[in-house]
């Protein structure tokens, strides 16, 4: 079984979020967004730093990732991510409920995003 998380990066100083996630998407993933959503926030261990969830739409879908920034970058279906929610799955694992990924990843599946 294989641990995935949600895509994450910093902001550029005069970025704003949207152009933050759009850049960092492109920059660890390929791929390109479109309508960028806020969800929620969640302190950073370290000093003076936020994370900001959002949620984004793909423009595209072919992932292009360099391997040596990221060890691998998949597509899951909402049926996939559901079992590892529940622990059920045997190809998948997500980050606990402590991590702002997770409630990404659940707010995903249960369908308030699109």
């Amino acid at each position: 079984m294989r641990r995935y998380s949600a895509l994450a990066g910093f902001m550029d100083q005069g970025e704003s979020i949207e152009e933050a996630v759009a850049r960092e998407v492109m920059e660890e993933a390929g791929i390109q967004v479109g309508a960028v959503r806020y969800h929620s926030s969640q302190p950073w261990p370290f000093p003076s730093s936020l994370m900001i969830g959002c949620h984004a739409d793909a423009a595209t879908t072919e992932i292009h990732f360099e391997p040596e920034e990221m060890a691998d970058v998949q597509w899951f279906t909402r049926d996939e991510v559901r079992l590892a929610l529940e622990e059920r799955s045997e190809i998948l694992a997500i980050p606990g409920p402590t991590a702002i990924a997770h409630h990404l990843i659940r707010a995903w599946v249960s369908g308030e995003v699109g």
